[in-house]
């Protein structure tokens, strides 16, 4: 990888912290602390252990981990907020982070003063500020409210109104912190359509989150993190499918009477039937795609959860459906081979795709097994290469 193409460049990055066992509440207990042997007073605590990684400009960097693994942490150190114990961070250009939304914000003040306020706070100048007002106060969805006091805004409205104000804020590295999970549904169509255009722009963009659905969707890599420790980077979907083993490993540490395993269930193999040979599909005689999974599975699943989603080259997701969507949840036999097949019309333009498959528990909130396809299937045959998709249509004009 060239120099010039590395947006951020953390190298051999440690952080420990301190962690005090006696609390100093009057002057003896400070004096005496004072001479008593250090070890005995404070605990070492490492959070980050030789963490070394590199992003590219232009990339969406993807960082999992669970509660407690160190990537907030990693966060904090590098938009500068901590310093490592040892290591270094250097990023070319300006890095702008999202991590605590709405910091600043004063209570007292109306809508329109903290956007003022906040805004300084970001660098604009009052000038810049009058230019994006408007704007500002429309994605958040906040026209009404602006002159009354931040005190009396829900929870929720706070949080648009800063989220609004902070994407504002032009920078060559965006650091973003679980801010796929503000507001409500309306508002979070929004996010995700900000989120589609800074990846469009080839923005560098540093996501840390739960969500494995976002990485999947936006991330062209990965990383998960995990007591302090890197454990994998790379694939998107193969990252993420490694954070939910790990969790769901965690869960059977302390539940061993359900004997579930995420090795215990493979989806073997999905295609699309009648692929030709060079998997080229021409799209002027199959003008439906039946994507076929096959399902082995050595436990049995009362209720699960199957999907499927169609990714362009560039990783776009164009098609995504799931059992559940159509309310026909599934269930899993043990060693029961099973065959799901989906049939979508074939509106594909010319170009390659790539298929993703997943098994998850009804309510989501476990992954028993996901992956993307290594191979693509291509359609040809259409007249027009320029669009995504090709559906039928008509023009009338009067």
């Amino acid at each position: 990888m060239a120099e010039k193409d590395i947006a951020l460049k953390v190298a051999h990055v440690s952080k420990n912290f301190r962690l005090p066992h006696e609390q100093a509440n009057s002057i003896k207990t400070s004096i005496v602390s004072v001479f008593k042997p250090k070890s005995r007073n404070v605990e070492i605590q490492h959070v980050l252990r030789d963490v070394s990684f590199e992003v590219e400009k232009g990339e969406f960097f993807g960082i999992l981990g669970r509660n407690g693994g160190g990537k907030s942490t990693l966060l904090k150190i590098i938009s500068e907020i901590y310093k490592p114990t040892k290591g270094s961070v250097k990023h070319e250009g300006k890095l702008v982070p999202f991590i605590e939304l709405g910091v600043g914000f004063n209570p007292e003040l109306t809508g329109r003063e903290n956007i003022y306020l906040n805004g300084a706070l970001l660098g604009f100048s009052r000038k810049e500020i009058d230019e994006r007002y408007d704007d500002i106060v429309a994605f958040a969805e906040l026209e009404d409210f602006m002159d009354q006091k931040l005190k009396n805004y829900s929870s929720g409205m706070q949080v648009r109104l800063a989220f609004s104000l902070a994407i504002r804020a032009e920078g060559d590295i965006l650091v973003l912190d679980e801010v796929l999970a503000v507001g409500d549904s309306n508002f979070q169509r929004k996010c995700n359509d900000y989120f589609e255009k800074i990846k469009h722009e080839k923005k560098t963009v540093i996501l840390v989150t739960h969500s494995m659905e976002a990485v999947e969707r936006y991330c062209s890599r990965a990383m998960l993190i995990d007591e302090g420790k890197i454990v994998k980077i790379g694939d998107p979907v193969e990252v993420a499918q490694m954070y939910s083993d790990l969790n769901f490993k965690k869960k059977e540490t302390k539940t061993t009477s359900s004997g579930k395993h995420h090795g215990d269930i493979e989806i073997d193999s999905f295609s699309v039937i009648d692929n030709k040979p060079s998997d080229t599909i021409n799209a002027n005689t199959h003008t439906k795609l039946t994507v076929r999974s096959v399902i082995d599975s050595k436990i049995s699943l009362e209720k699960a959860v199957f999907g499927v989603i169609i990714y362009n080259s560039a990783g776009m997701p164009l098609f995504a459906t799931n059992t559940n969507l159509t309310k026909t949840p599934i269930e899993v036999k043990k060693g029961k081979r099973m065959t799901v097949d989906i049939e979508v019309d074939n509106i594909f333009s010319n170009g390659e795709y790539v298929i993703s498959s997943s098994l998850k528990s009804i309510d989501g909130t476990e992954t028993y097994f996901a992956r993307k396809s290594e191979k693509t299937f291509v359609v040809s045959g259409r007249r027009h290469e320029f669009a995504i998709v090709n559906p039928a249509y008509e023009i009338n004009v009067q």
